[in-house]
């Protein structure tokens, strides 16, 4: 994967799969300490201490389909070839929250990527589940922005008419787009 939104959306449908209700996306970009930090929460399966411990190692999968999983590992690799790292904290019943970190102005850190259509494409193949993404930027004076959309109220308006209706993804996406271009904007100015 060559983008951390792809990153994102691989560990969100692993929460998926492991049948969160649940499932918060975080990324904060801040300037001042040169830190990118990106943060999956979920309230799915979780996983014991051992199996934790396997998942970042590329050769073990839970997936039937194939003999590996590269996703966390893979994450973890980016993160450290940036000068960050990956944890991976989850207790069985209770669900997982894995947090990548990066030096932000590394040469070798990958770009986030399209953060909005990965959120909009979880949102919109998993109707079912809460999501809450948050997008923070720290400038390099210390000033914080941040962008947060929780699809609670958005549900609830929507009632029994689809998030998959064209107006209406056309609405989120110019929703999600918006807010992350404000809060980036003060990371550049």
């Amino acid at each position: 994967m060559r983008e951390i939104a792809l990153h994102l959306m691989d560990i969100a449908e692993n929460s998926v799969a492991a049948e969160a209700r649940n499932v918060s996306i975080e990324v904060h970009e801040n300037l001042q300490s040169d830190l990118l930090k990106v943060i999956v929460t979920d309230d799915g399966r979780g996983m014991d201490e051992e199996t934790a411990k396997q998942v970042l190692d590329p050769f073990y999968t839970t997936r039937t389909t194939r003999k590996v999983g590269l996703g966390i590992p893979l994450l973890k690799l980016a993160a450290e070839m940036s000068e960050g790292g990956l944890s991976l904290v989850s207790e069985a019943g209770k669900g997982a929250k894995i947090e990548a970190h990066f030096r932000h102005s590394h040469i070798d850190r990958m770009p986030l990527g399209d953060l909005a259509s990965t959120f909009l494409a979880l949102l919109v193949s998993h109707p079912k589940i809460h999501w809450v993404f948050d997008y923070r930027t720290t400038d390099k004076n210390g000033n914080v922005d941040n962008f947060e959309f929780d699809d609670t109220e958005l549900k609830k308006e929507l009632g029994e008419v689809s998030i998959t209706e064209p107006e209406i993804l056309k609405f989120v996406r110019g929703l999600i787009e918006e807010g992350i271009r404000a809060s980036a904007l003060q990371t550049t100015v």
